[in-house]
C-alpha cells in the first residue's frame, strides 16, 4: 500500500482558504495533509475548512489568538490522537500534534522560531528535546514514526542560499544546527536528503525582500521516518510551484 503525505505552513489558514487552499488539498489527492502556523482556532473557520470532503481533521491550537497551531487532513482514520508533547512549557502553543494511523505515528510540529533572541533560541532548542524523548519513546517501542513540520533550522550549508551571510542568524546559528543533529542521532531520516542527497531546492522565503522572485530561499521544512520505514520512502520533494505562503508544500510517499 503506498501512503502519500503533504506538508504545508499557510501562514495564517484563513488566508489561505482566500488562496484556493481547499481546492489545493483536492488536488493533490494525498491520503493526509499537515498544515502549521493554522492561526486560527476551530470555531473561527468555515465548513470548507473544518471538512473538506472525504478529509477527517484534527487540530492543536494555541491559546493566543492568530499564533501558531497545526491542524491534520487525513483520508485514513486514526486510531488514536493526542495535542501537545506533555508539557506545560509548551503545550499552550499548540505546535505539536500526533496521529496513530497504526502502520505509523505521525507527529505534526511546527517547531517555535528563535529569531526573536536568544531566550527563544533556548526555547526552541528545549522544546525539541522534549520533542526528542516524545518521539524516541515512540521508537523504542518499535513503532515506526514520521515527522513532518516547520523545523525552523537548516542543517547544512546546502540548505540555503546564503550560509556565509546566516552563520549568526537564528535558523542556522550552530547551537540551533547542532540541536538538529540530534534529530539524527536518535535515528531519525531527512527524507529528501535520502531521495536527493546533492539537490539544491529551497521551502522558505523571506517575503520582505522578495527573495522568493530571486530563489534566495532557505530549506527548513522537513519530513523525518524512523530507521524502519527508510527503505519504504519512495519519494520526497518540496513544490516550488506552489503560492499562497512563504513556505512552499512538501510531500512524501510511502511504499507501507
Amino acid at each position: 500500500m503506498d501512503v502519500s503525505l503533504m506538508g504545508w505552513n499557510v501562514n495564517g489558514i484563513r488566508a489561505a482558504e482566500k488562496k484556493g487552499f481547499v481546492d489545493w488539498i483536492l488536488a493533490s489527492d494525498a491520503d493526509i495533509v499537515c498544515v502549521q502556523e493554522t492561526k486560527a482556532k476551530p470555531e473561527q473557520l468555515s465548513k470548507a475548512l473544518l471538512s473538506p470532503p472525504g478529509y477527517e481533521v484534527c487540530f492543536a491550537s494555541a491559546e493566543k489568538a492568530g499564533y501558531s497551531g497545526v491542524c491534520t487532513y487525513s483520508r485514513i482514520s486514526p486510531v488514536g490522537t493526542a495535542v501537545g508533547l506533555t508539557d506545560p512549557r509548551f503545550d499552550h502553543e499548540g505546535r505539536a500534534l500526533m496521529t496513530d494511523f497504526g502502520d505509523f505515528v505521525l507527529f505534526n510540529i511546527y517547531f517555535p522560531n528563535g529569531g526573536r533572541g536568544p531566550e527563544w533560541v533556548a526555547h526552541k532548542i528545549a522544546f525539541y528535546r522534549r520533542f526528542l524523548e516524545v518521539v524516541g519513546d515512540w521508537m523504542r517501542q518499535g513503532r515506526s514514526v514520521v515527522v513532518t513540520g516547520d523545523v525552523n533550522t537548516a542543517h547544512r550549508e546546502i540548505d540555503l542560499a546564503r550560509p556565509k551571510e546566516n552563520a549568526k542568524t537564528s535558523g542556522f546559528l550552530p547551537e540551533e544546527r547542532a540541536a538538529l543533529e540530534e534529530f539524527f542521532d536518535l535515528g531519525l531520516i531527512d527524507a529528501f536528503r535520502l531521495a536527493h542527497p546533492d539537490e539544491v531546492k529551497y521551502s522558505w522565503w523571506d517575503q520582505v525582500t522578495r527573495a522568493r522572485e530571486r530563489n534566495v530561499g532557505w530549506r527548513i521544512d522537513y519530513f523525518f521516518v524512523s530507521p524502519d520505514l527508510k527503505d519504504a520512502v519512495i519519494d520526497c520533494d518540496i513544490h516550488t510551484e506552489v503560492m499562497g505562503s512563504d513556505h512552499a508544500p512538501i510531500s512524501l510517499k510511502l511504499a507501507l
